[in-house]
């Protein structure tokens, strides 16, 4: 029998995430690691779980990640839209759930980048008028 599998690739800031959703028990591993292994933080584990907790479907699927570039922030961001695409794969009645919560959006927001003759992206060097 082969196995059903949703299948979700969630963006933010540099960071991209392949998100696989296997009906299971709840099993989370992020790059072949313990979900609480690779996020010690509280806040991150808290914005991953959000769509899952909003479909009520937190205990239903086993979840494997794949997520590479970026750092934590964005790794979290990344593989929270991976979700929100993989359950919307999943079941696309959830979309209205996930659209009020707007998690269906990918956030556009990225490092503005650094122009030449410049200190970084916005700030200058200091002007000496002599």
């Amino acid at each position: 029998m082969a196995e059903i599998q949703y299948y979700g690739t969630g963006r933010r800031k540099t960071s991209t995430a392949r998100v696989y959703l296997r009906p299971g028990s709840g099993d989370v591993q992020v790059n072949r690691k313990p979900f609480d292994r690779y996020f010690p933080n509280e806040t991150l584990r808290m914005i991953i779980r959000q769509p899952l907790q909003l479909t009520e479907t937190i205990n239903k699927f086993d979840l494997l990640i794949n997520v590479t570039g970026g750092g934590p922030a964005g790794q979290a961001g990344a593989i929270r839209h991976g979700i929100t695409r993989a359950l919307l794969e999943f079941n696309a009645d959830l979309r209205s759930t996930l659209k009020q919560a707007r998690l269906i959006t990918r956030d556009p927001r990225i490092k503005e980048r650094k122009k030449y003759g410049q200190k970084g992206a916005r700030k200058r060097f200091q002007f000496s008028k002599r």
